[in-house]
């Protein structure tokens, strides 16, 4: 009998190590003790109906957790009902570069991430928490008593639109429209809104019989502007063509002059090899010169001013012409 009773308690002793064992690795597992994950809690304004343990957390699509409870707290100071969220974190999805700081996570949330509860599903109606980043959105964390990093969360599309939904005031905009209606009824059954009618007909006519009058009187001064047209084009015609003749003709001029010119100093040089310096004749013949010299620069200034002005010989010389 005493050795059955040893095997009995060697064999409990066992059994209850077994047990133990298996105890803790199963709370090593769940916890995540020595696997990299983290717990975060969320708290929610709205409703979480759809979201259940279990489900999705996504961090720009990728998943890279998943919550493990949901709580309803009461909070007594403040009067209202906080949606606690807890969820369990991991890096099985994620590829690390370089070493990462304890204190990352306070770094995403400082550059903007937020949770947000979006749909899995429209046929089944289940939420996951998506993780994203929303800059310059504030971050608002309610006073709650737990040990996990608590992640800010942001309202859905959904629940920013109802917001603004009970924002407006229905009852002022029935009463504004209500006014609006009776101010239009007092004005259209206004004895002189009634009259408008036949005083927008009688402008309208007016405005009528005036655009026929200024196209009548366009019509009876085209013919008269196209003629006008018509001779200033055929009056610079006549000059353009004029033009080049009067040019060869100064040129023709020129060659003459200079000629004469050529000649002219010729002879001088010839009759001042006769003639003495301080004679009389040298005098005159020299007075002669600078007249028929100055005679020639004239000329040319003539030639200069109608190769710059070509209208010069009919309207005359412009007072800014040297």
């Amino acid at each position: 009998m005493s050795e059955n009773s040893h095997s009995v308690a060697i064999g409990a002793f066992i059994l209850g190590a077994i047990l133990i064992v298996v105890t803790t690795i199963v709370f090593i597992v769940g916890s995540g003790i020595g696997s990299g994950r983290e717990k975060v809690v969320m708290v929610f304004d709205g409703s979480v109906k759809g979201l259940s343990v279990g489900a999705p957390v996504a961090l720009r699509g990728v998943q890279i957790g998943q919550v493990t409870d949901i709580n309803l707290i009461l909070d007594g100071e403040n009067d209202e009902l906080i949606m606690l969220v807890e969820a369990e974190l991991g890096s099985d999805n994620v590829q690390q570069r370089g070493s990462v700081p304890d204190d990352f996570s306070e770094m995403l949330i400082e550059r903007g991430m937020r949770a947000q509860l979006n749909t899995q599903s429209l046929l089944t109606g289940l939420l996951y928490i998506q993780l994203d980043f929303h800059p310059g959105t504030p971050v608002e964390l309610p006073d709650i008593d737990s040990p996990y990093l608590q992640i800010p969360t942001i309202p859905t599309n959904l629940e920013k639109l109802s917001r603004q939904i009970d924002d407006i005031d229905f009852a002022q905009v029935a009463n504004d429209l209500q006014s609006i209606a009776a101010g239009l009824k007092t004005v259209i059954t206004n004895e002189q809104f009634q009259g408008l009618p036949a005083e927008v007909r009688t402008t309208l006519q007016s405005f009528t019989a005036l655009s026929n009058e200024v196209r009548a009187t366009l019509a009876r001064l085209e013919p008269g502007v196209n003629s006008m047209l018509a001779s200033a084009n055929q009056a610079l015609d006549t000059v353009n063509e004029g033009l080049p003749r009067v040019g060869v003709v100064v040129d023709e001029q020129l060659k003459v002059l200079e000629q004469s010119l050529e000649s002219f100093e010729r002879t001088m040089d010839s009759v001042n090899n006769l003639v003495a310096q301080d004679s009389p004749t040298t005098y005159e013949l020299n007075r002669a010169l600078s007249e028929l010299a100055e005679a020639g620069r004239a000329l040319q200034l003539l030639a200069k001013t109608l190769e710059e002005q070509p209208e010069a010989l009919l309207r005359g010389k412009n007072e800014d012409t040297p």
